[in-house]
């Protein structure tokens, strides 16, 4: 049952991070480099501080365009409000979420520590593996 499939089976662990003192321009060209859409701030203790989406980052040029100093800090334009998952929720929470909460990817904790991030694809990937060996179809 996808019930007993957890988060830490199909989450990236081999994440970007950005620290929240990174040039906003510097962690656009990771973006771009890495082709992703967003990605962990951590401080430097490794704590979740937030999360630097391509959203965010147009919203930094486009604020900093009307005063003609486009760029700044990771932290000038990061979202501080983090959803985050344990990496011990089944996928169908994971899943649910994605459905509920209309995120991409969620930072992925086990006691307060980010260890990882799942995305709508890592549970895409979980169910077609789920499918494959033995569900029903």
């Amino acid at each position: 049952m996808l019930k007993s499939v957890k988060v830490r089976d199909y989450m990236t662990t081999d994440l970007v991070t950005f620290s929240p003192e990174m040039d906003l321009f510097r962690a656009i060209d990771r973006l771009l480099a890495h082709r992703i859409s967003g990605a962990p701030v951590l401080d430097a203790d490794g704590h979740l501080v937030g999360l630097l989406s391509e959203g965010d980052c147009l919203k930094g040029i486009l604020a900093g365009s009307y005063f003609e100093e486009a760029g700044g800090s990771v932290a000038s334009v990061m979202t501080v409000v983090v959803e985050t998952i344990d990496a011990d929720a089944d996928i169908v929470k994971a899943a649910e979420h994605f459905i509920n909460m209309r995120r991409r990817r969620l930072p992925v904790v086990d006691e307060g520590r980010l260890v990882g991030q799942i995305s709508r694809r890592d549970i895409l990937r979980a169910m077609q593996t789920y499918n494959e060996h033995g569900a029903p179809k």
